[in-house]
């Protein structure tokens, strides 16, 4: 067996160590995220050139009210990347920590047009403009970036479940007589495909949506 001396050893560790950082720059620089076609959220990832990316799902049309009484559409959103989740205001369950976890994504981005949230009201009849506003006050909600909305019922399930999957496949076809609770926050893109899919009550998940961002943000 051959005898290294200490400083070839060095080198060599030296060397790995190097060598494993430019892999591990690579790996981050050439990330890239999925799309998601279905509502099971199946990935799939596709390059421009594919057959197939130009037939990607995209969110349909929309039209709300956020909570400064504005109307807001997907034409207020084009060019944007936005996360995209529902609640209700006297939701006490899952609604309190999924929001709290967005406030971190509002604080990250809070000073970057390019990104937005859009929360919209399961209850909408009883969460109206004036019940929206006070909500807002009262979990520092910026609506520069952070948009609470409201409107027809029938419209924001029908968006939640078929356009953005916002229940998986266990909700694509229930009807608006179901009642719609998620903690699932849907990252979608400035072409309005959906990019990736996070459990908003675990601030871990949360972290990695914050990356994926900011990984959207260069891809864009």
């Amino acid at each position: 067996m051959k005898n290294y001396s200490r400083y070839t050893i060095e080198f060599l560790g030296c060397a790995i160590i190097a060598f494993l950082s430019i892999c591990e720059h690579r790996s981050v620089a050439d990330a890239s995220l999925p799309f998601y076609n279905t509502p099971d959220f199946t990935p799939v990832w596709l390059k421009k050139g594919d057959e197939a990316f130009n037939h990607v799902h995209t969110i349909a049309p929309f039209s709300f009210t956020n909570q400064l009484g504005q109307t807001i559409s997907n034409k207020n959103i084009t060019g944007k990347i936005y996360v995209a989740n529902f609640f209700f205001t006297t939701c006490q369950s899952i609604c309190p920590g999924m929001m709290n976890n967005l406030a971190k994504v509002q604080q990250t981005f809070g000073n970057d047009p390019r990104v937005m949230i859009l929360s919209h009201s399961v209850t909408p009849l009883r969460d109206n403009v004036a019940t929206l506003a006070k909500y807002a006050g009262e979990h520092q909600i910026n609506s520069k970036n952070w948009w609470l909305l409201t409107g027809s019922k029938d419209e924001i399930y029908k968006l939640a479940r078929q356009s953005y999957f916002a229940e998986n496949d266990n909700g694509f076809n229930k009807s608006t007589g179901d009642f719609l609770h998620t903690e699932n926050l849907i990252l979608v893109d400035m072409h309005g495909r959906i990019r990736g899919v996070y459990n908003g009550s675990l601030p871990l998940e949360v972290n990695t949506l914050i990356a994926h961002i900011h990984l959207l943000e260069r891809e864009n």
